[in-house]
């Protein structure tokens, strides 16, 4: 089933920063970046599974707290010479509202 669950209005999310969702499939990271596009992966990183709510978001990106590895929060692919992934998670915004989905994309 396709539930979309509201989780908070876009200005608490802080630009370039993250918000963590508890939900049944673990912690997730939803994303705002510096343009206020949302995007949303669980929170660990393919690496040691630090938590990449506390990386470095830089455009579409985040950079793991841990030892640096760089996901790309839309492709959830890890950036070479790394090698990973992490689950992604559809979200949306609606009139200021965010929306996650937690059947993983």
């Amino acid at each position: 089933m396709n539930h979309w669950i509201e989780i908070c209005h876009l200005n608490e999310i802080p630009r370039q920063g993250a918000r963590v969702v508890a939900t049944t499939a673990g912690p997730v990271a939803v994303f705002r970046t510096v343009e206020d596009e949302v995007l949303a992966v669980l929170d660990r990183c393919p690496h040691k599974g630090g938590p990449l709510s506390q990386g470095i978001v830089h455009e579409r990106r985040v950079t793991c707290p841990l030892h640096n590895w760089v996901i790309d929060l839309e492709a959830g692919a890890a950036m070479a010479p790394d090698d990973g992934c992490v689950t992604r998670f559809p979200v949306r915004v609606e009139q200021d509202l965010v929306h996650l989905q937690l059947t993983p994309v």
